[in-house]
């Protein structure tokens, strides 16, 4: 895969590259190994933040913690699927929502923090908006690809090498079952806003000693409770277009496909879900040319993959964050 920009290059790329290795590494750190200066780094990592929509968080894995995860295709009425979908980002279970189908589709990740929370969105607010006219909700069952696995790393900028030194090897002894404790609450609510937030500002929002702070956060890493993440807008590096894919395979073929999709370069995310469809997938390419190359080709190829539908995003609305959009 190339990168294929005007305003960023493959420094960009690989400072991209080297916070989704380790979003928590410092300048000095990443400046070593991309062979430049902190100062350079961090001038970059303003720019991107700036020009890029680049936002570092933390993310709770809810497949780690054993929690639900739904993708939900919501068909509207015309001209109401900006205000459905921007009501939706402001939810904080939800991660990721796109709007296509000519506008009159709205679809979302969630992740419900309690049965009772799900069932509230699924069975209370959604069915009773008036302008929601339909609802096809999606469980997800297993995860290929995605998560903490970064899309990026797709691009072979860093070399395993440079992986190996930006990475934090988790010691063995904290790498205990993955929970969320009530305590472990201000942590995330500050790391959810900022991943790179210090342990001086971790310290001031738990009240906990800044050696506290360091252990907890370490442990929650190391079980993969959490993970953080980097979040930024594909056009930047000159991927434009990006869809989600509803794939129905045979049963026998479910778990082959999978593993064949998260090893393509266009797929972002796949995961075996519950539902109409038993695969769900994002791609991310440069054009709709591209997309039916990929879809033509590669994914089409595929033995065992008995129907598709692409769903071309024609709006992100949220990611990781809600970011509102400018008027």
């Amino acid at each position: 895969m190339e990168m294929e920009s005007d305003a960023f290059d493959e420094l960009d790329l690989g400072l991209l590259d080297a916070l989704e290795v380790n979003g928590r590494a410092s300048f000095s750190r990443i400046g070593a190994v991309l062979g430049v200066s902190d100062q350079t780094v961090a001038r970059r990592y303003r720019r991107l933040c700036a020009e890029g929509g680049l936002r570092v968080v933390a993310v709770r894995d809810a497949e780690r913690l054993g929690q639900d995860q739904w993708t939900l295709r919501l068909r509207c009425v015309p001209d109401s699927s900006a205000a459905i979908a921007d009501a939706l980002a402001k939810r904080p279970d939800t991660n990721w929502i796109g709007v296509a189908s000519g506008g009159t589709e709205v679809i979302l990740g969630t992740r419900p923090r309690s049965p009772g929370a799900r069932d509230d969105l699924l069975l209370g607010k959604l069915p009773r908006t008036p302008r929601v006219l339909e609802i096809h909700a999606h469980q997800m069952l297993h995860r290929f690809y995605g998560g903490p696995s970064g899309w990026l790393r797709k691009f072979g900028v860093l070399s395993e090498e440079q992986v190996a030194a930006l990475r934090n090897e988790p010691d063995p002894a904290r790498r205990g079952p993955a929970r969320i404790d009530p305590e472990d609450e201000p942590l995330l609510a500050v790391l959810e806003r900022n991943g790179r937030a210090t342990y001086p500002e971790l310290q001031r929002a738990t009240g906990r000693s800044e050696s506290a702070v360091k252990r907890r956060l370490a442990a929650l890493l190391a079980s993969g409770a959490v993970y953080i993440d980097v979040e930024y807008d594909p056009d930047i590096l000159g991927y434009r277009t990006d869809a989600a894919l509803w794939i129905t395979t045979s049963p026998a073929a479910l778990h082959r496909v999978g593993e064949a999709l998260a090893a393509h370069d266009e797929i972002a995310h796949v995961a075996a879900t519950a539902g109409p469809s038993n695969i769900i997938a994002t791609a991310v390419v440069r054009s709709t040319a591209d997309l039916y190359t990929y879809l033509s080709g590669p994914l089409g190829h595929l033995e065992g993959v008995q129907h598709l539908e692409a769903s071309p995003l024609l709006r992100r609305v949220k990611r990781l964050t809600y970011q509102r959009p400018v008027r």
